[in-house]
């Protein structure tokens, strides 16, 4: 078998070729970034592995039409259409996961710009029990988003991608996307609000 390199621009070009050994080359590279997406826009782990396989095969006929220069986003724009389309054919509304908010003061702080992401990174082994109660709470929140809002949700504070990222995967327009995740971190923030009693205690206001 032959070995081919790891970079990327020779991966495509040999895959473009026909060369189905280059294609598993950027099958390696991207199967658990697609799969992740994929996982947290639909919430569930067969349907994301079938997702993820059958976007593959589809970048596989398609790559011949590659012309732009960020593989990475034109794979994740087939995963995400491929969620989309799973979506419509179950008619489900499924939850993505969120890591971490930061809450203090009366009741919780949210961070009052709308550009502000819900995610902050929380550090240490002894917070792993306070984070998984407060990722059940922010799921609970995210699939009462519609999968317009949670999908801008999974992109850009999930992955960490740019907002010109996320308007390439997902294939709408910049104004959009700044859009559609100011108005769903409202949409999240009111809901965790509400569900201020559901979430630890250190994101609670201590009232003793």
């Amino acid at each position: 078998m032959t070995n081919f390199p790891s970079d990327e621009k020779i991966l495509i070009a040999t895959a473009q070729q026909g060369n189905l050994e280059a294609f598993n080359g950027l099958v390696v590279l991207y199967q658990d970034m697609a799969f992740s997406v994929a996982y947290r826009i639909l919430q569930d782990d067969g349907m994301a592995a079938d997702v993820t396989q059958n976007a593959m095969i589809a970048a596989y006929r398609k790559i011949d039409q590659f012309r732009g220069d960020n593989f990475k986003s034109w794979l994740m724009r087939i995963v995400t259409n491929a969620c989309y389309d799973e979506l419509r054919l179950k008619k489900r509304h499924p939850t993505a996961s969120l890591d971490d908010i930061e809450g203090e003061g009366d009741g919780l702080y949210f961070d009052a710009e709308d550009d502000a992401p819900l995610m902050a990174t929380i550090e240490g082994p002894e917070r792993v029990v306070e984070r998984s109660e407060l990722q059940a709470v922010i799921e609970n929140c995210l699939q009462q988003l519609s999968a317009s809002y949670r999908v801008i949700v999974v992109l850009a504070d999930v992955e960490g991608y740019s907002y010109e990222e996320a308007a390439s995967i997902s294939g709408i327009s910049l104004g959009t996307v700044k859009s559609r995740l100011s108005r769903a971190r409202s949409n999240l923030r009111d809901c965790l609000r509400k569900k201020a009693e559901l979430l630890p205690d250190q994101y609670r206001q201590d009232n003793s």
